[in-house]
């Protein structure tokens, strides 16, 4: 008898024993059971314009926390070594409890709370929340860095505990996210419900030949306008990476040129990368 997980739109149906498409959540005992609960593949503190955030506690830092598992298959990943990753890979054990005593401990080096980030964060949902909980009790903040790709309902539940999100856009055309196993309006949808409780950054990677037109940054821009047009967009330098290592970086003219055409909607508009 198969189990079918809720958490995004691949809604995977799974034997048990079986293994989603993120790598990180499985069918175990006749339910969906999270493979990366409480297990950490990379920790840091980190400055917060890293993650990135320019208009949310600009010049503080907080701890960055990633595990593994991802819901897309971008072929550009600059994670892709544990975003890419199952259960196999090496971890290290930091329950919430731990996690959180460690960003209080760092306090006075200027940490405000907890980021998750380096992999898809809402894959681990349940460590996400039961962290962001104890963050929120110790008095600290919840920093969410995330493609997107949840379903309503889990995403209505988790926002009340989440501070500030950087939300990737990584395009504005449907078969741009279908080549990278996502879903345009699955992401708008999180955009928009995310700018309705919590500070909303987003960064989309301009990618040469695939989604570096003037039209579509026009639309882009003109969209996320239209939730808010002091939301905060990062328009980001491509660089090789992963299945995309034959492709040459994104000039910096064609980043700029992007930005300043999303600077005709939008009143915070960064470039990343250059």
């Amino acid at each position: 008898m198969s189990t079918q997980c809720e958490l995004c739109f691949h809604h995977c149906r799974l034997d048990e024993g079986q293994t989603g498409l993120c790598r990180a959540r499985a069918a175990r005992g006749g339910r969906i059971i999270s493979l990366s609960y409480g297990k950490l593949t990379a920790l840091a503190l980190d400055p917060i314009e890293k993650k990135p955030l320019r208009r949310f506690h600009p010049g503080s830092m907080i701890l960055s926390a990633g595990s593994f598992g991802c819901n897309l298959r971008c072929p550009f990943c600059q994670n892709a070594g544990i975003a890419a990753a199952g259960a196999e890979i090496p971890t290290r054990d930091c329950p919430p409890e731990v996690l959180v005593r460690e960003a209080v401990r760092l306090r006075d080096q200027g940490n405000i709370g907890v980021a998750y980030t380096y992999n898809e964060p809402l894959v681990g949902y349940e460590y996400v929340r039961d962290c962001a909980a104890l963050v929120h009790e110790a008095g600290m903040c919840n920093v969410l860095v995330t493609n997107g790709t949840i379903e309503e309902r889990p995403w209505r539940d988790l926002l009340p505990l989440i501070d500030a999100v950087n939300i990737d856009l990584k395009g504005f055309t449907p078969d741009w996210y279908r080549a990278l196993g996502g879903d345009l309006e699955t992401v708008r949808r999180s955009i928009t419900l995310a700018a309705q409780c919590c500070h909303v950054e987003v960064t989309t990677l301009i990618v040469p030949g695939e989604n570096d037109s003037e039209e579509e940054m026009r639309a882009l821009a003109s969209w996320l306008a239209s939730v808010s047009p002091d939301i905060p967009l990062h328009v980001s330098r491509f660089f090789p990476r992963h299945r995309m290592a034959d492709r040459p970086p994104t000039p910096v003219e064609r980043v700029c040129h992007l930005a300043d055409i999303a600077r005709e909607k939008l009143r915070y508009v960064y470039t990343g990368n250059c």
